[in-house]
């Protein structure tokens, strides 16, 4: 019996693109992307362990090694238009969030649960790690091109900051392909009622 559940939601990716390691988080536009099982070669969260951060401070000591689950950070284009909308601007760049992927279609997208997947035609899969909540540093970069609006970002993206993401099956991913969404054959969990 399956544990993961194909949903009738599917998302095409409109954007890609790479933080470079060793700077800050703006990104460079791609057309397309080698995943590996360490991610994206020469990406900011490349490889399969990293050091743990302020995210996970009440788990770790501030840089334990860990696996690495936040490889990719992926939005849906539907919730940067409400975020630009919320800030006063016609578009959020994409870049300036550290993206790596914006998918479009998937409803309530920065929501979809833990463990989810989302698996391209030829088998490349994505696993869902969590929510990304938003911080201050897209505002600084969003600042630089649009001075004054820097500081609504963190307001704005509340619940529309997207998903981190892990590789589970390598492959490559292109503009226009299209992700199937797969979710967890379980309930909801009761005990945080």
């Amino acid at each position: 019996m399956p544990v993961l559940t194909e949903t009738e939601f599917s998302g095409e990716i409109t954007w890609l693109g790479v933080v470079p390691a060793d700077s800050g988080i703006q990104a460079e536009a791609r057309e397309a992307l080698e995943l590996g099982f360490h991610g994206i070669t020469g990406a900011r969260h490349e490889g399969t362990e990293r050091a743990s951060c302020v995210r996970v401070k009440n788990l770790y000591e501030t840089g334990t090694q860990i696996r690495n689950v936040r490889q990719m950070t992926i939005l849906s284009e539907e919730e940067l238009a409400l975020i630009a909308a919320d800030m006063g601007l016609d578009r959020v760049d994409p870049r300036h969030l550290g993206a790596t992927m914006v998918v479009r279609g998937i409803p309530d997208f920065t929501f979809v649960p833990p463990s989810a997947r989302l698996q391209g035609a030829d088998g490349v899969t994505l696993t869902v790690d969590m929510e990304n909540r938003p911080c201050i540093l897209p505002g600084r970069e969003i600042e630089k091109d649009h001075a004054g609006y820097g500081p609504k970002f963190k307001t704005a993206a509340a619940n529309r900051r997207g998903i981190t993401a892990w590789v589970e099956r390598p492959g490559q991913v292109r503009l226009g392909d299209i992700l199937r969404l797969y979710v967890p054959a379980q309930r909801g969990w009761g005990g945080a009622r």
